[in-house]
């Protein structure tokens, strides 16, 4: 959250070591996103509603400009969960360093007769309806295998009552994990406050799957009258659905920052080496780069784009225009730091003629990607870049685009981010993540912008339509021996039209 000059991060955090458990919530802050200071930790198992684990929430701000965190506390060792809530001891201390947990209404909502006590968690930001005076939140829920977003009103913020109905629920899609729900607005370039409904505005549900650890969304309307969310039918609502992020990405929340009028997303991403490689090096799990959210003007999906003061940590500019790259060709971007790096490139093409068919029964990307990867010869694709590379490709973790053509003249575009060759350690996770691209390719023009620091690899298609992140852990490609390269193992010859990179600062101050 944005509290008097300071964005504030709370986090899931071990603080006695690299592994889950003991968790509490950390607490750090931050003048510009960039440059962070850790504080004691916000919210620690000190109360009987809380003992046995302080898990994820939210924060509010109330209209007398007070921030109050939502959060789920564990009661017993079946792991019981209830809702409650905490305040800062001293609102007008701008670093909010205590929190207090007051003993009157905690916990405020406890699992009711049918609801399943031990999936029962993760509260949302509140909203406010001005028409019945009421504030709404979220707690994600299963029954049995159909997850549950259930829905709680209350006047005062204090006594909070049941919906008799689900704001929403799906069927086979297991416990729902860390639901969000926010408004976007249409052909706009702000963002908007959790409790904004105006003609002008489409909402955003959001929910991390527990059994398959990815997060999906769904475009939809707020139907003010039922109390009820319904997506639209342009994307699925399961597990086939749109993702913020089709690679290793969970847990994410959204606020609203008033101070640029901008909607901004923190996802967490694991660690993809084993439990022994985390303990040896003391720490596991990053938070990943905050990114903005905006609706795409065709309103079936969201666009994402780093936040905006991530580029001032960049350096050493590097340009390079109008390169031509025939099919089985690559070339090195040289100049800049490839282990620390920021690069946004766009590919032209001549024609689309050489596209492979595409197979409607190809519905799933990333079997796709492991199928038809960086080396497997196409029409038009494999392009890209080859990132954390070392100097003979012994280790490299592409990030590339493929074009299929499919009926009535139309084309599936698919991103890749393909850890498989990203490193020569045995017994890391290293899947082929993907995403399929919705772009207009009319224009013979596709853009890729790729965030790489050490370990991770963060990537936006399209202008951010598709975002894939990926944990991957060379051993050759490190600091001054790894290399970044532009590729094409398609027929078709692409161009570089225009591609910057920059070498990567790092923060003056880090957790």
């Amino acid at each position: 959250m944005y509290y008097k000059g300071y964005y504030h991060l709370f986090y899931q955090y071990n603080p006695k070591g690299a592994v889950w458990g003991n968790i509490v919530w950390a607490h750090s802050v931050s003048k510009d996103l960039i440059n962070w200071m850790a504080l004691e930790p916000a919210i620690y198992p000190s109360k009987p509603w809380d003992m046995y684990g302080c898990w994820s929430g939210s924060a509010t701000i109330l209209p007398n400009g007070k921030p109050i965190i939502l959060y789920t506390g564990v009661i017993d060792s079946n792991n019981t969960q209830v809702q409650v809530y905490a305040v800062p001891e001293d609102a007008s201390d701008p670093l909010l360093r205590k929190w207090v947990k007051p003993h009157h209404n905690n916990p405020f909502v406890v699992a009711e007769i049918g609801v399943n006590g031990s999936a029962f968690r993760d509260p949302t930001t509140a909203w406010f309806n001005k028409k019945d005076g009421h504030w709404r939140t979220i707690v994600g829920g299963r029954r049995r295998e159909r997850g549950m977003a259930h829905l709680y009103r209350s006047r005062d913020f204090m006594n909070w009552k049941k919906a008799k109905h689900p704001f929403h629920s799906k069927e086979n899609t297991g416990m729902w994990e860390c639901p969000d729900f926010y408004p976007v607005q249409i052909n706009g370039r702000r963002g908007l406050e959790t409790s904004v409904v105006e003609p002008n505005v489409r909402h955003v549900f959001k929910v991390s799957l527990d059994e398959t650890r990815f997060e999906y969304y769904t475009i939809g309307t707020y139907d003010l009258q039922k109390d009820r969310y319904v997506p639209d039918t342009t994307s699925e609502d399961d597990w086939g659905g749109l993702r913020y992020d089709y690679g290793n990405f969970y847990a994410s929340k959204s606020f609203f920052d008033p101070s640029k009028n901008r909607r901004i997303l923190w996802g967490w991403a694991n660690e993809s080496d084993t439990s022994r490689d985390d303990i040896t090096k003391g720490w596991a799990g990053i938070q990943l780069i905050p990114r903005t959210i905006l609706l795409d003007p065709n309103e079936r999906q969201l666009i994402q784009w780093p936040a905006e003061e991530l580029e001032r940590l960049r350096s050493n500019k590097v340009e390079i225009r109008n390169r031509k790259i025939s099919k089985g060709q690559r070339f090195e971007v040289t100049g800049i730091t490839a282990a620390q790096a920021d690069v946004d490139v766009t590919f032209s093409f001549g024609s689309l003629e050489k596209a492979e068919p595409f197979d409607p029964k190809w519905k799933n990307a990333q079997d796709l990607c492991a199928q038809k990867g960086s080396t497997v010869e196409g029409g038009l694709g494999p392009f890209g870049l080859y990132t954390l590379a070392s100097d003979k490709l012994q280790e490299y973790t592409p990030v590339f685009f493929r074009v299929f053509k499919a009926p009535n003249n139309k084309h599936v575009v698919l991103l890749c981010s393909d850890a498989r060759s990203s490193s020569l350690e045995s017994g890391l996770y290293k899947p082929s993540f993907a995403g399929f691209v919705d772009v207009d390719l009319s224009s013979k023009k596709i853009s890729l912008r790729s965030l790489i620091d050490h370990s991770v690899v963060e990537s936006f298609g399209a202008g951010g339509k598709t975002v894939i992140t990926s944990r991957v852990y060379p051993t050759i490609a490190v600091l001054d021996n790894a290399h970044l390269f532009a590729f094409n193992n398609g027929q078709e010859t692409v161009t570089v039209e225009s591609l910057d990179a920059w070498s990567m600062k790092k923060p003056q101050s880090m957790n």
